[in-house]
């Protein structure tokens, strides 16, 4: 598991402190240019999330208020674009119940947020902010914390001049140009708007794909089969969401050449990049990356639902992360890395991000949201880190090669549509748990204790069936419980028999649960690298670095060997993954340096 949580106090205390006055309920009585602002017409004029309803009781004006609950990691946010004038400074209230509720606008040049913890009794929520030259709209929005339960509001007011609802889109831009072809990549141009000022983004569209959304004038597009030809349009959209008929389309072509998820050197380090929320280790903005790393894994991309198939990705909120860097610098940042040859990924799942596919439409979602990701910041690849009840297998689905269980069918299939979408280059790894692998040596499928262990293993026919396709594999040898080897001893976490058994299990192949019909058969040694939590806070079952490397020094030159004797030497084991370079920094940085530095006397 991933510990992204560990300190959701802390996360919450270093927001503003904000003081909450509970008073009787009475009508706000200002001026407001917020469009239905006490729900009395339901959820018109907001956009919310699908379980978010106006309710009759309890309200604090009128007849209807808000209320909306958090699921997993989605804060159930609604929100309104409204028109402001430049230059203007406007109050923002609301009457709010729950435990965490969070009021805010935000604009260009627009930052403003306020939250309190009400509980079951009214509370108004006060905030201000000032509209910079040529600013004509803020999105006002209002949303809880996730894991703490619903949220009610009611009576929102935005005091100011404005509310005239904006339908005038911006003018089309022009003279877009495509060049700067690579075997896996094209450089696109164009002529900003007219109307500039007004425009809040472009949007460009690939072929018949869903648009990427870009700030300026420019975008690289990534991710491209070598020696194709490619068609792109762009638009340019408003803060309203009135956007301009697209331009003329422009067409490019890529340069042969390419090679699969390569560019990596012999000896890898991994780290996960807590990239999309905070906890105790820090956030570690993409500049400020060690060199070391040779594959950042952001981490999350997560599901709006469970089954939805829908998976998006935001950087962390300033509120939770003061020194999170803008989306431009951002994105700037990986390029920066992409042109050191390091592999900048999107993480899916995670501790809180169960994603299951369990119907052909969330396949297809799956694959379609995970691609504008790719496409938006643009990424090498996908790291699949599924967790807890994601993955399962039905009873009687044992067969390695055929799988029939839909979230593992669908899986499959999602992950060979990326990977022909985006051709050689791909770069697809995968951070199961010891319980989804190895665990399938003792039993697999459906096991003694009947279908609640059906999750056993159920990671092998997904490896299996990406096997060629399949940049690296590097389990996580940490929060696990005893695993037996292939001697039929059980092996524990933190010492480095462990490290050494898990990864001869990957290596040297084995019977499924003892039937040699149905074996797992081995990985390429250059697919390997093993998973370790970069320090005592980061996950149970840390290993020190002495013997890490001395698992190192048994696998790759059979010296150094403990009481585990592993089935041949391995001398092109990729390397080692951590989670996370966060937590590394917070330990000084003993991992990511001690490793590299051991990885490159290796050769």
């Amino acid at each position: 598991m991933r510990f992204r949580a560990v300190l959701l106090a802390t996360a919450l205390t270093v927001l503003p402190a904000t003081v909450v006055t509970v008073l009787p309920a009475a009508p706000a009585a200002a001026a407001n240019i917020l469009a239905n602002p006490g729900f009395e017409s339901g959820l018109n004029g907001w956009t919310c999330p699908s379980d978010a309803q106006a309710v009759s009781a309890p309200v604090h004006g009128g007849t209807r208020a808000l209320r909306a609950t958090p699921q997993g990691s989605d804060f159930a946010r609604c929100q309104q674009v409204v028109t402001v004038r430049p230059g203007t400074t406007y109050q923002l209230s609301a009457w709010v119940q729950g435990d965490y509720v969070f009021l805010g606008a935000t604009g260009t040049g627009v930052s403003a947020s306020t939250w309190g913890a009400p509980g079951g009794q009214w509370g108004q929520l006060k905030t201000s902010f000032t509209t910079g030259a040529g600013v004509t709209s803020v999105t006002i929005h209002l949303n809880g914390w996730y894991g703490q339960g619903p949220y009610l509001a009611d009576d929102v007011v935005l005091d100011g001049p404005g509310g005239t609802t904006d339908t005038q889109a911006p003018t089309t831009p022009g003279n877009l140009t495509v060049g700067g072809a690579t075997s896996s990549s094209l450089s696109l141009s164009w002529n900003a708007s007219t109307d500039d000022v007004g425009v809040a983004r472009y949007e460009v569209s690939r072929g018949n794909a869903a648009p990427v959304a870009v700030t300026g004038t420019s975008h690289q597009a990534t991710g491209l089969a070598a020696a194709t030809t490619y068609r792109f349009k762009v638009r340019a959209c408003d803060a309203a969401g009135n956007c301009s008929p697209y331009g003329s389309e422009a067409s490019g072509t890529t340069t042969a050449g390419g090679g699969g998820g390569g560019g990596l050197p012999k000896r890898v380090l991994v780290g996960y990049l807590h990239a999309s929320f905070a906890n105790g280790s820090g956030y570690v903005r993409m500049s400020d990356v060690p060199d070391a790393w040779d594959v950042i894994n952001l981490a999350f991309g997560e599901p709006t639902s469970v089954t939805s198939g829908d998976i998006r990705f935001r950087q962390c909120p300033a509120a939770e992360c003061p020194n999170v860097e803008s989306e431009a610098d951002f994105i700037a940042a990986i390029r920066a890395k992409q042109a050191r040859g390091k592999k900048v990924l999107i993480s899916i799942g995670g501790q809180n991000g169960q994603v299951q596919l369990t119907t052909p439409a969330a396949r297809d979602k799956f694959v379609e949201s995970v691609g504008a990701i790719i496409d938006r910041y643009g990424l090498d690849g996908l790291d699949i880190d599924f967790e807890g009840h994601s993955l399962h297998l039905d009873p009687g689905d044992t067969n390695l090669a055929n799988p029939t269980t839909p979230v593992v069918v669908n899986l499959i299939a999602a992950l060979k549509r990326l990977k022909s979408r985006y051709g050689a280059r791909f770069t697809l790894t995968m951070a199961p748990e010891t319980f989804f692998v190895q665990l399938g040596y003792q039993f697999y499928g459906p096991g003694p204790n009947g279908a609640a262990d059906s999750r056993a293993a159920s990671y092998l026919p997904v490896i299996h069936a990406m096997r060629d396709d399949l940049t690296l594999l590097h389990v996580q040898d940490y929060n696990s419980g005893p695993i037996r080897g292939l001697d039929d001893q059980y092996h524990t976490m933190g010492g480095h028999d462990f490290h050494v058994a898990m990864t001869d299990m990957l290596l040297a192949g084995f019977p499924i649960m003892g039937d040699a019909a149905n074996r797992f058969p081995p990985l390429r040694q250059d697919q390997v690298a093993i998973g370790l939590p970069a320090s005592v806070n980061a996950g149970n079952g840390f290993t020190t670095v002495a013997e890490v490397q001395k698992a190192l020094d048994c696998l790759t030159k059979g010296s150094n060997c403990g009481t585990y004797r592993p089935r041949g030497v391995y001398p092109d084991l990729r390397g080692l993954m951590a989670w996370s370079i966060n937590w590394d920094r917070f330990n000084g940085t003993e991992f990511s340096r001690s490793h590299r530095a051991y990885l490159d006397r290796l050769g």
